[in-house]
């Protein structure tokens, strides 16, 4: 049966196909560490930004398979540096022979699952992202009065910081605010006249105002800030509602949360991809090297050419044989039929 991609290497073939290893394995580990630190980054920024994501928003997902698989390609560009520089060398090959092996599986079936299923799962963000930010910025602004609420009492500071630090009001723009009750009814006066016509003019009884918080003012306004009566264009002199990024911050959290996570998440699927293109070299190189130098005993100035290849036979017949050999083994051997009993030799007459 003949093997899987053979490929005959002659004796600076193999010389120069462990130092490519060699160089290409020490890549491999440093696109690794920088994989693996992106996924940590990406993490601890879902972590800070967990308030304002809907529970059920599994983007968690792709950062902590990102740092499974990272680790795995940082830790096979290491070993598999180590073992092509030892290649060179038939006093310090022989160690090595024993872990190419369980190394060329684990990173075939767990760091190859681990970097097809992390690469998948960053083509799928965007989406749920974008599903988790809308319920719960939705949420947040919705939990933004209820500092004395149990669970609930940081929900203020939490969106006043958001909203400050990323430059940015309301989920998509500062009329968000409009729509909902973000006051607390601890600081409104029932007896004044013009919050009790308000909360009666509601069908739900909430005090609404065209109004927004104070972390929405934009600090490089020329202009203090303005935050109540801003559908009144005659409640403010020189002040234009038509144009009103002049005095708050433009755009939406949404938006901006959105395009930030999106930036973290693209650049850790390139750096996944990178790094599944160089794994990819790096095992199909070892795997190449190794079947070459069992071919050699071990020896990679061995005299004569060497023959490298992926599988020892061909796959079909590899396939054909392992179902055989599984029907033969499933196959219930038959019950031995007890020998048949001679029949009685008559005797013959006597002449």
């Amino acid at each position: 049966m003949a093997p899987v991609l053979p490929l005959v290497l002659p004796l600076q073939p193999r010389i120069r196909l462990a130092q490519g290893l060699w160089l290409l394995s020490w890549l491999l580990a440093v696109v690794g560490g920088l994989t693996l630190l992106c996924s940590g980054h990406l993490l601890v920024q879902l972590w800070h930004l967990g308030t304002f994501l809907a529970p059920s928003c599994p983007v968690a997902a792709l950062p902590q398979v990102a740092l499974a698989a990272s680790a795995v390609a940082l830790g096979t560009g290491l070993v598999g540096s180590g073992a092509s520089r030892a290649s060179l060398d038939a006093a310090q090959y022989p160690p090595w022979r024993g872990v190419l092996g369980p190394l060329l599986v684990a990173g075939t079936a767990g760091g190859g699952g681990l970097l097809v299923l992390a690469l998948g799962l960053a083509l799928a963000l965007p989406g749920t992202l974008d599903t988790g930010l809308e319920e719960g910025l939705g949420t947040a602004l919705a939990n933004y009065k209820d500092t004395e609420v149990p669970g609930r009492c940081q929900a203020k500071r939490l969106l006043d910081e958001l909203q400050l630090r990323h430059h940015c009001c309301g989920r998509h723009g500062y009329k968000d605010w409009f729509g909902i009750q973000w006051v607390s009814n601890r600081y409104l006066d029932p007896n004044d006249q013009d919050v009790a016509d308000r909360i009666q003019s509601n069908v739900e009884g909430l005090y609404l105002i065209d109004g927004v918080p104070f972390s929405c003012c934009n600090p490089h306004s020329p202009r203090p800030c303005l935050q109540s009566q801003l559908s009144d264009p005659h409640a403010h002199p020189l002040f234009d509602p038509r144009q009103p990024n002049l005095n708050l911050w433009a755009q939406g959290c949404h938006e901006v949360l959105l395009g930030h996570l999106q930036g973290l998440a693209s650049t850790l699927g390139n750096m996944l991809a990178v790094t599944f293109l160089l794994q990819t070299l790096v095992l199909l190189g070892l795997r190449y090297l190794q079947t070459a130098l069992e071919g050699l005993g071990g020896v990679i100035d061995g005299e004569g050419e060497a023959q490298g290849y992926l599988f020892p036979a061909g796959l079909k017949d590899m396939l054909k044989t392992a179902w055989l050999q599984g029907g033969v083994a499933r196959r219930p051997a038959p019950e031995e039929a007890p020998p048949e009993e001679e029949p009685p030799k008559e005797g013959l007459p006597e002449a």
